[in-house]
């Protein structure tokens, strides 16, 4: 008998398995579990007593590690028809006994934090750089047209409207 689904399973009873060549590696993947299950089980009921009832004295291990190999083989050969491709470290947090899941969020926390922290970053540069440009026009008062043309054309650009730099009368750049 086939074990059930496994209680966390989503397959259970939310969906169906996906239809084409990933439904069936799904499907395919489902019988290899249920292979396991029944080679691990096969193995830790093996008794004195069943040795006994079964002919020829031994336990059916042999077909069960057929099975198992026969789901290995198929979903090898399915794996040449899907690109889809995992990241080895996924691989390897599977292989640590890690839920792939909590690599993911810890990932989108410290996404999260870092984004927080480059925010805060560049609102202390905008907030010094609006410093200085007031330190420097009170210092230098003929710079005041430059600063504030500068932060029209800032705000026209934060809104989405190109902008473009008023012509000047010398070839440098500067108003003669």
């Amino acid at each position: 008998m086939a074990p059930g689904p496994a209680p966390d399973s989503p397959r259970s009873s939310q969906s169906p398995a996906p239809s084409g060549v990933q439904g069936d590696l799904e499907l395919e993947l489902l019988g290899l579990a249920t292979a396991l299950y029944n080679l691990g089980t096969t193995v830790i009921n093996d008794s004195t007593k069943e040795r006994d009832n079964l002919p020829g004295g031994g336990k059916p291990v042999g077909p069960r590690v057929n099975e198992v190999v026969n789901h290995l083989a198929i979903i090898d050969e399915m794996a040449q028809h899907i690109p889809t491709m995992i990241p080895l470290q996924i691989l390897t947090e599977i292989d640590n006994a890690r839920n792939p899941m909590q690599l993911t969020r810890e990932r989108l926390e410290r996404a999260a934090t870092e984004n927080q922290f480059m925010n805060g970053k560049i609102a202390a540069i905008d907030s010094y750089r609006k410093y200085l440009d007031e330190a420097l026009v009170q210092n230098f008062p003929e710079l005041a047209v430059h600063f504030q043309s500068q932060a029209a054309q800032e705000g026209e650009v934060m809104r989405g409207i190109e902008v473009t730099r008023p012509a000047t009368n010398g070839t440098n750049g500067h108003a003669s």
